[in-house]
């Protein structure tokens, strides 16, 4: 399988189709397997690589500290390990925020970014409701099935739910099949968000930056959406009406074609 080392930690990742490099990085526990709905959409057309985080799947699974540069950090060894310069990157999530602190860190590498669901962190965040927050952490005693059926409330709007069981069978399906995540992993992936602090250098990214968001997101309030897209200069904003947070399920088509658009025009 192949691996990249970034100092003590083996990062796990895959790649798919031809074209401009085009970096999937997903959020809290995820992987390459979380993409499931854009792989076979953008390897058509681009060279597709995703990964599993430090902490998640088939990567190293140290218990932490993280810190979000550290997934930066990952991302820049597996560029030099395959040999590119740069990169497209789509990131939800956690993966926004990774996204963020890479652009930041190498702008040069960093031709355009879509940044799904997420938040710059820092005093200007804005938190889930706290039961929203328990509900996602208070796994104790239950199954990885239980935990992620109890967690599908949080993710995804009620009339997804409701009106695409098909889609939800088959997302369960994928994470069930995915390597579980040790909890100190888990719990060091989540500091990392906690910590995650960019709001007072939000004017130094350079890089172009569409910004998407569900309007019924629970876990990472639409206002996160619109402050980066306030402080970002010359960012896009894109509001995927009634929709929760995993919107690379939710709304796959919408979000794979404006994402494939947007970095076709730079």
């Amino acid at each position: 399988m192949p691996y990249v080392e970034n100092k003590e930690v083996r990062i796990y990742y895959e790649t798919r189709g031809s074209g401009p490099p085009l970096l999937l990085i997903s959020g809290l526990s995820g992987g390459c397997w979380s993409w499931f709905g854009q792989i076979p959409y953008f390897e058509k057309d681009f060279r597709v690589i995703t990964l599993d985080n430090r902490g998640a799947g088939r990567s190293s699974m140290a218990p932490g500290p993280y810190v979000m540069q550290d997934f930066a950090e990952d991302i820049l060894a597996l560029l030099d390990h395959l040999r590119i310069r740069s990169a497209f990157l789509l990131g939800i999530s956690m993966g926004g925020m990774i996204a963020q602190e890479l652009a930041l860190l190498a702008p040069h590498r960093v031709p355009a970014m879509v940044l799904a669901c997420t938040h710059c962190g820092g005093k200007v965040k804005r938190l889930p409701k706290p039961e929203v927050l328990e509900a996602l952490i208070h796994n104790e005693g239950l199954s990885r099935e239980k935990i992620l059926r109890k967690n599908l409330p949080l993710f995804f709007s009620g009339t997804f739910l409701e009106k695409n069981p098909p889609e939800i069978d088959r997302y369960c399906e994928v994470h069930l099949r995915a390597p579980s995540q040790k909890h100190c992993a888990f719990e060091a992936q989540l500091r990392a968000i906690a910590n995650h602090d960019v709001h007072h250098r939000l004017e130094e990214i350079k890089s172009p930056a569409m910004i998407v968001t569900g309007t019924h997101d629970l876990l990472v309030p639409p206002e996160n959406s619109h402050h980066l897209h306030e402080h970002i200069k010359g960012s896009k904003l894109v509001e995927c009406p009634g929709a929760g947070h995993a919107l690379h399920v939710e709304c796959r088509d919408e979000l794979n074609e404006i994402a494939s658009r947007f970095f076709r025009d730079h």
